[in-house]
């Protein structure tokens, strides 16, 4: 079942590049003075990268397809600038370790309620004692971090 493995391995990666992102992004907006333009060259490096392997891949949308979405397929985009600029405003600020987890906590509320609900594409998975125990353990890691 090695397809298994690499669908717990990717999430687990991604989630590694997180504080690195954040930091690089941090030393970046020191770099050029501002957290806007260190959000804005971050996601023009990532948009050039995304564009390449898609056209590499002849994966690009029509322009029909591009009509047709609403508002709210366009949201993503927004929602991943706000993390963008908030991880090189923040991160530094507060340190790697609490800034991931309270991105953790925040990542984990917001999953448990979109579960619950079925919204934006997930599987209804309600809400269950063991899931709000876990995060009062998230919430407590929080609280223990900061203290530290």
């Amino acid at each position: 079942m090695p397809s298994a493995w690499w669908l717990l391995a990717l999430p687990f990666i991604a989630g590694a590049f997180l504080p690195l992102q954040a930091g690089i992004n941090g030393l970046l907006s020191k770099q050029v003075s501002s957290v806007m333009s260190a959000a804005l060259i971050s996601f023009l490096v990532g948009t050039l990268a995304l564009f390449a392997v898609a056209a590499v891949q002849r994966e690009l949308p029509s322009f029909a397809a591009l009509k047709g979405l609403t508002w709210w397929h366009w949201s993503g985009g927004l929602l991943g600038a706000v993390f963008i600029a908030t991880a090189a405003f923040a991160g530094p600020r507060i340190g790697a370790m609490l800034f991931m987890a309270l991105v953790l906590a925040g990542q984990l509320s917001m999953a448990l309620v979109l579960d619950h609900y079925g919204w934006v594409g997930y599987r209804e998975a309600p809400i269950s004692l063991g899931k709000i125990a876990g995060m009062v353990l998230i919430i407590g890691g929080v609280w223990m971090i900061r203290r530290g």
